[in-house]
């Protein structure tokens, strides 16, 4: 039997039937890590404090943690305390892609999202879920009741239709559909234009909402490790061709970086979180990313 931390691979996970149990031994995984980690105790002493935003009352600092982060933070109220937090899947063609890794990348982003759903439930923050393709498929308001989480995995194990995505389209809708000011995860594999991309995240921002960017890319497509006279096929359209990969693999390469470099300099830019994270990569790192990016915006 597998232990508690060998669930942060994805090739065990996989084996694993039921969501609610993948997400449950993610989490106990990362716990029992954290423990042994430079970040234990890194959420506690962070979860009652924001980082300072212009206008807030300078008295307010806490001049300890200033000398601890050589960062200003202040104390949070009562109400700012609890987290509302939506979870937004793309669950388009491309995301059903893979190359050798025992998950697609839905699947993996799939997981993942639960597997923060349910670390947010248990610490009382109300979470919500979004998942489209070329349109919005389900729209779960957040709330931060535990019997909520079961419509979330729900609604997360449901089977996709295969269709193409219209990702901007439906990340201006995803603005549009939140009203009260939170955080809004965000799990795909960006394949698409990234200037609308990027216009949509920002208004996004511009409804008062905070962004952490999961990019979730086939271990393949990071590490392009085909060899010999290969056919590539376009997963949302008839488009296919032969080639051999190692004529191609540093241009390929090359694009790919600028690619991602494009999402990681304009999110950084404009305050969003960018995570890049692939199929073959363990869980914890990309939990582990999504602690350092809350407490660094509450």
């Amino acid at each position: 039997m597998p232990t508690a931390e060998q669930y942060l691979r994805p090739e065990v996970i996989k084996e694993v039937s039921r969501l609610d149990l993948k997400a449950k031994f993610i989490v106990e995984g990362f716990y029992a890590g954290l423990h042994q980690s430079p970040y234990h105790g890194f959420s506690t002493e962070f979860s009652e404090h924001r980082r300072y935003s212009h206008g807030d009352d300078l008295k307010d600092i806490d001049w300890n943690v200033y000398a601890k982060t050589d960062k200003f933070y202040i104390k949070k109220f009562q109400a700012e305390t609890n987290l509302t937090c939506h979870l937004v899947v793309d669950m388009s063609e491309s995301m059903a892609y893979t190359y050798r890794q025992g998950m697609t990348k839905l699947e993996y982003a799939t997981c993942l999202a639960a597997a923060l759903g349910y670390l947010m439930i248990s610490q009382q923050d109300a979470v919500g879920l979004v998942t489209f393709d070329e349109a919005i498929r389900s729209y779960l308001p957040a709330k931060s009741k535990r019997g909520h989480l079961v419509a979330i995995l729900a609604e997360l194990s449901r089977p996709t239709g295969g269709h193409k995505t219209e990702l901007a389209k439906c990340l201006h809708e995803v603005g549009e559909l939140m009203r009260e000011r939170g955080l809004v995860i965000i799990f795909s594999d960006l394949l698409a234009d990234p200037e609308p991309v990027l216009d949509a995240f920002h208004h996004i921002k511009y409804r008062g909402h905070d962004i952490i960017v999961f990019h979730v890319l086939d271990e393949a497509e990071v590490n392009f490790p085909f060899d010999g006279a290969t056919r590539f096929e376009d997963v949302e359209s008839p488009e296919q061709m032969t080639v051999d990969p190692r004529s191609i693999r540093r241009a390929y390469l090359e694009e790919l970086k600028a690619f991602t470099g494009t999402y990681s300099r304009h999110c950084e830019e404009t305050n969003i979180d960018y995570v890049l994270v692939d199929t073959a990569m363990t869980f914890d790192k990309a939990l582990t990313s999504y602690l350092i990016n809350r407490q660094s915006h509450f």
